[in-house]
Formats: structure tokens, C-alpha cells, sequence
């Protein structure tokens, strides 16, 4: 409701702005007052206007208001302070429309880069497929889950894709240790994978002592050099080996996922960019426009390189100017191809990002790899694929939802996509970048760790996967079910144990999901098991509480929810009385979903929806304890009063689920 009426407003003032100033002005801000008793927008575009017509701020916002209509569901335009004109809404036209649910205008324009109508591509998880996940990528997939969300609710067409790195030096390490320290055959590796529910955390281990041993001497190194060449290579043990264990990793991975309500449409494979070619393709496309230049000279010597984003000049007017030019080789250029002519990480990912847009020339074979209970189809790249599937690839706009320190290497595929010629699809790239996930002293003492009276003193502490220091995704997962667990039994003996248990683990994922939501993306955050679980306070479990508290009174009061927002109310009565203002900002609050939604998509920054719905939540738990609804004896109040509660439930439900967290029954 209140994105509609911000919208509408701008639109009206800049029309009449235009009628009587022969004025453009594109961007009308409309903020809210300080206080809702000032009104519930604020618009401060007379300072803008004032030195182009001449006039203070505070005459032109007294002419403007003596003169200009007032748009339909308002009810008047104020001057206030310097200049502000603040627009008042007629509450009951307004609180009407959101009992209604009215459709909301799908628009894209205050979106940022996702104002497209095309396809967005969402790109999340990838984890490499070499061991357990842990709770660093829950971050990433929360993060990445939430954002596709958040785009599907706005009317975005998204493909969610999780890129595989099977061929690179972890898949090696893991390889390394089934072959020389396990010293097992690949049918015995196959057989183990059979045998082994969770594959994923015997290479946990595994991974870590090749680590060790890589250490112990260096010479071992060389066997990964070599074990890395065979997988790149492909057609031999090596590669079949590889192969197998990222395949059932990889299967494990997606399990891990589906607990927390995660899905996949695409698993693209760095096998397949290899093997069908893409960086040829590329190469061509770079070398040809002057992308990529070879150097003769310097410590690039013989190398394929480009120069860097932040070196290039990308106007005119930022030429370096005559006499000033560097002279020899630019010792800071990126290598794309090293002098071996291998290609590095950046160039793969640059044919791989030209493939997204469509602009590669050659396209994924694909097969069909995990089929989730609701029936949806994950598909995997292959070389020879099905005939029939989905199309992917060729989108208008991409997000990558990887940790911030692949920033430089994100600044450079979107650099090589522009100096291509694609300004526009460079444009819509976004790095969706963010900051690791530590664990306090208390949470990794909780895990069993040994830590050192240096590291409980800090606020936190690092996980290292190298070192197999770290929090399992799986085992997190069952330590907060299990935790919930003991709560839901205490609090709910009455009801039959899988019942418990569905209603433990949606308080559990909400908390895991909540507590990854709620801090902006870059910050560090500290998990804590104690924290995420806590009742009160900034957590899922306190927003989810507050859904069933509006649940319990309509089940005692034997109502729908539904059937009383469709019920007559007299809204203007109601907000007139006396604490009418205090409950017209709690429905103006549940009235602002469609425009934090909007703002989470503009700043690809999922922590407002949880603030927004903290607040939320906190706002109805006042209200529900200064207003006993089932005891009101005046029966049109307590149609009011439930109303609100109704709405508040309803678009809270809303806000979690964009969140990915269900409500439970009880708690």
C-alpha cells in the first residue's frame, strides 16, 4: 500500500510541476515525516526548485499547496518547516486497500540493476565439491535464497544457478588423499560413497590431512600438481575418480540445501566450460576487440593480459595526458593466459559470464540431476545433454552472491564485458558481495573445540575447512533442531512427536535463516547457538512468535482471519478515537512489505526485510498487550481491532516467507 501511494504521489507532483513551471524534475523524493501525526510523506523538492525559479522553498511550497490537486486516497498537502510539503493519506481509504490485499503496481524502475524485464540470473552456494559444506556457505545460500526470493515477489522471471568447480585444486586435494594416503581404488571409493550417507563429511576429514601432509613436506605438492593435470585433461582414472567423489559431494550439498528450503534450477560445471570450449570462443572475442593484448616484456613475459579496471581510462576526459604516459610494460596488467599457455581462473569466468548473457556463441548439454519432493528438476551441464529442457543462459541481468575478497577478480570479468562492447550488460553484473561467518568462544566450545584462553578472550573466531576447524552445515542444523527441541517438548507435551519435531525445526531454520539475514552484508558475523535461539529480541523465533500470537486469537475467538479483513469495518470511526494514530502507524508499518522489498532489491541488502520485520513484530506485540481484543465489549472496535491483527499476520507471514521462514502452529 504504502509503495503504491509513494509512487502515485511523485508521479502527480511531477505532472503538475511540468503543467506549471515547465519543469522536469525525474526524481521526486518522498520521504516520510519524523512523526506520523505530521503525515505520512514528506516531499523536500521545493529546496531543489528554488534557486532555478527564484523563490525561497517555503513560497514555492505555499504556492504549490494552495494550487495543486489532491490525488485520489489522500486527503490533504501541508507546508512544514523551511519548505516540506507533507501529504496526509485518508486513513480509511488506505487501511481498506490493504485489508483487501490490493495488487500491487509491478514496477522496476527504483530496482537498480534489476530493472529489466528479461530473465535475472541468481548465482549462489557454489561450494566447491570437495567436502561438507559448512556454515561460511549457509551464509552464502541464505544470502542468495533470500535475494531470488525477494525478485519472484517482486514479478522477476529468475534462474537460480550454483556454479561447480569440479575441476580445480580442491577436488585434486581430495583426490590426492583417496589415492595416496587412503591408497583406494575406484571401486572401492565407489563402494564407499554407497555405504556412506554422509560421503561429504568422511572428505571433511580427508581434506584436512592432505593439508597436513602437504605440510609435512612440500615435495608432496607435486602429486597435485599431477593429480590437477589428469582431472583438467579428463578420459582416465584420475578425472573418473574426481568425477565420482564431486558428483556425490555435490549430491550431498544439494541435501544440505533442501533442509533450508533451498532449491537450484542450473548446476553449471567447470568440466563442461573445458571441455566444450567456451574460452576459445571467448579468447577470439577479446583478442579481436583488444581486450587482451600479449606482452613481450616484464614479468608478464609472454602472457595474455589485460589491463586493470581501476587503470583503464573510461572517458576521454580521463586520457593520461601527453608526456605523461608510462613508459615499458604495465607490471600491474591482469594475466588471463599465463605464459604456458594454460588460462587462469578469470578467463574461464569471463567465457563463462558471456555464456550467461547470451553473448558466447555456443551453449551447456544438459541432463537431469535432482528432482526435489515438489517436483522441481535441477539439471547439470553435460557435454552430450537431453533434447528437451529449460532454457538457460541468456539473461538480462546477473547477480553473483560471492564473498568480497573475489572482489578483484569480479571488477575484472565485468571490466573485460564492457571493453567487449556490452556497456549495458556490464551494467546489470552485480557482485553481491559479503563478509565471512566466525564463531564466538562460547559457540565453538559448545562444538567440542579446544580454544585457547587467547581466543576466548576475542569476539570471534575464524573457521578454517583447510584445517578442519569449522562448523559442519549438517551438524548445525541438528544442533538447532535438537536445541529447539528440547523448548517445543517442555512447552508442548500434549502433542505427538513428529508434530514436535516439524514444529522444532522450522523454529531452528527460522533462527538460522533470521540470524544470517539480520546482519548488513558486510559484516562479520559471530554465530552463536544461544543468540539465534533466543525468544526475544531481533530473532526468527521473536518474529515467528509473533505470527502465532495473532494466530491464537483467532483460533479462540473462533474467526477466520481471512473472512475478517473481507468484514465491514468502520475505519475512519476508529482512527479518529483515541488511539486511533497509535494503531494507524502499526497498519502504516504492516503497510510498507512491497517497499522494503523494493529497497532490499535496489541495495542487495536482504537486512531490512529482517529489520522490517523485527519491527513489525515488536509493534504488534505492543499492541496486542495495550489492546485485549476478546474482551472488548464494543463489537465494531473489535472488528477494528482484529482487522489489525489480521493484516499484521498476513503480511508478516509474507515478509518471512520472502525470508524462507515458515511459521509454526505453536511455539
Amino acid at each position: 500500500m504504502y509503495l503504491e501511494r509513494q509512487k502515485q504521489l511523485a508521479e502527480h507532483v511531477r505532472n503538475f510541476l511540468r503543467e506549471k513551471y515547465q519543469v522536469e524534475l525525474q526524481n521526486v523524493v518522498v520521504d516520510a515525516p519524523p512523526k506520523v501525526e505530521m503525515g505520512e510523506f514528506a516531499m523536500p523538492f521545493s529546496f531543489e526548485l528554488a534557486k532555478q525559479l527564484r523563490k525561497a522553498p517555503r513560497k514555492i511550497a505555499e504556492e504549490i499547496v494552495a494550487e495543486m490537486p489532491v490525488p485520489e486516497g489522500f486527503e490533504k498537502f501541508e507546508v512544514a518547516g523551511a519548505g516540506y510539503i507533507n501529504a496526509r493519506l485518508k486513513r480509511e481509504v488506505a487501511a481498506q486497500s490493504l485489508a483487501a490485499g490490493a495488487a500491487s503496481i509491478v514496477t522496476h524502475e527504483s530496482e537498480g540493476a534489476a530493472d529489466v524485464k528479461g530473465k535475472i540470473l541468481v548465482e549462489h552456494t557454489s561450494i566447491n565439491p570437495n567436502k561438507a559444506a559448512h556454515i561460511g556457505h549457509l551464509r552464502n545460500a541464505i544470502l542468495g535464497d533470500t535475494f531470488v526470493r525477494l525478485l519472484r515477489t517482486a514479478g522477476h522471471t529468475v534462474d537460480v544457478q550454483n556454479y561447480i568447480d569440479n575441476t580445480g585444486v580442491q577436488v585434486a586435494d581430495v583426490v590426492v588423499g583417496f589415492v595416496h594416503l587412503e591408497k583406494l581404488s575406484k571401486a572401492q571409493i565407489e563402494a564407499l560413497i554407497a555405504e556412506n550417507a554422509r560421503f561429504d563429511y568422511f572428505c571433511w576429514d580427508l581434506y584436512a590431512r592432505v593439508s597436513q601432509w602437504y605440510e609435512q613436506d612440500k615435495v608432496n605438492l607435486k602429486v597435485r600438481i599431477e593429480a590437477l593435470h589428469a582431472i583438467e585433461q579428463g578420459n582416465n582414472e584420475m578425472a573418473d575418480i574426481a568425477d565420482m567423489v564431486s558428483i556425490a559431494v555435490l549430491r550431498r550439498h544439494l541435501e544440505t540445501m533442501e533442509r533450508l528450503d533451498i532449491e537450484y534450477d542450473f548446476l553449471p560445471r567447470e568440466s563442461e566450460i573445458l571441455r566444450l570450449h567456451f574460452w576459445d570462443l571467448a579468447f577470439q572475442q577479446l583478442k579481436d576487440k583488444g581486450v587482451l593484448y600479449f606482452e613481450t616484456e616484464g614479468k608478464n613475459k609472454g602472457c595474455w593480459v589485460m589491463t586493470r579496471p581501476a587503470a583503464a581510462p573510461k572517458a576521454a576526459d580521463e586520457a593520461i595526458p601527453a608526456g605523461e604516459e608510462k613508459v615499458g610494460p604495465d607490471e600491474d596488467a591482469k594475466v588471463i593466459v599465463r605464459s604456458n599457455g594454460t588460462v587462469g581462473y578469470v578467463g574461464k569466468d569471463i567465457a563463462y559470464h558471456l555464456w550467461k548473457f547470451g553473448l558466447l556463441g555456443r551453449d551447456f548439454g544438459y541432463q537431469k540431476f535432482f528432482r526435489y519432493p515438489n517436483g522441481h528438476e535441477c539439471w547439470i551441464s553435460a557435454e552430450q545433454g537431453e533434447s528437451d529442457h529449460p532454457h538457460f543462459g541468456d539473461v538480462e541481468a546477473i547477480y553473483n552472491v560471492i564473498d568480497s575478497r573475489q572482489s578483484d577478480p569480479q571488477n575484472t570479468v565485468v571490466e573485460a564485458i564492457r571493453l567487449l562492447g556490452y556497456p549495458d550488460k556490464a551494467a546489470h553484473y552485480t557482485h553481491f558481495s559479503y563478509e565471512m561467518v566466525a564463531l564466538t568462544p562460547r559457540c565453538a566450545m559448545d562444538l567440542g573445540y579446544q580454544i585457547s584462553d587467547e581466543d576466548r578472550a576475542k569476539s570471534y573466531i575464524e573457521v578454517s575447512g583447510r584445517k578442519g576447524f569449522g562448523v559442519k552445515a549438517d551438524d548445525l542444523l541438528d544442533r538447532l533442531i535438537e536445541a529447539a527441541k528440547t523448548e517445543v517438548d517442555s512447552r508442548h507435551p500434549e502433542l505427538e512427536d513428529p508434530e514436535r519435531r516439524e514444529i522444532s525445526e522450522q523454529i531452528a531454520i527460522g533462527a538460522l535463516r533470521y540470524f544470517m539475514l539480520k546482519f548488513t552484508k558486510q559484516s562479520v558475523i559471530a554465530f552463536d547457538f544461544k543468540e539465534a535461539l533466543a525468544f526475544e529480541g531481533e530473532t526468527g523465533p521473536y518474529a515467528q512468535y509473533a505470527v502465532v500470537r495473532a494466530s491464537n486469537i483467532f483460533r479462540k475467538a473462533g474467526v477466520d482471519a481471512a473472512q475478517v479483513l473481507s468484514s465491514e469495518v468502520d475505519y475512519a470511526k476508529c482512527f479518529s478515537a483515541d488511539s486511533g494514530t497509535e494503531i494507524w502507524e502499526l497498519w502504516l508499518l504492516a503497510g510498507k512489505t512491497s517497499s522494503v522489498i523494493e529497497q532490499c532489491i535496489a541495495t542487495t541488502e536482504p537486512a531490512y526485510a529482517a529489520k522490517h520485520a523485527f519491527q513489525l513484530a515488536q509493534q504488534f506485540n505492543n499492541f496486542y498487550h495495550r489492546h485485549h481484543i476478546l474482551n472488548e465489549q464494543d463489537e465494531g472496535r473489535k472488528k477494528f481491532l482484529l482487522a489489525t491483527a489480521a493484516v499484521v499476520r498476513r503480511e508478516l507471514i509474507a515478509l518471512l516467507a520472502v525470508m524462507g521462514i515458515s511459521c509454526p502452529s505453536v511455539m
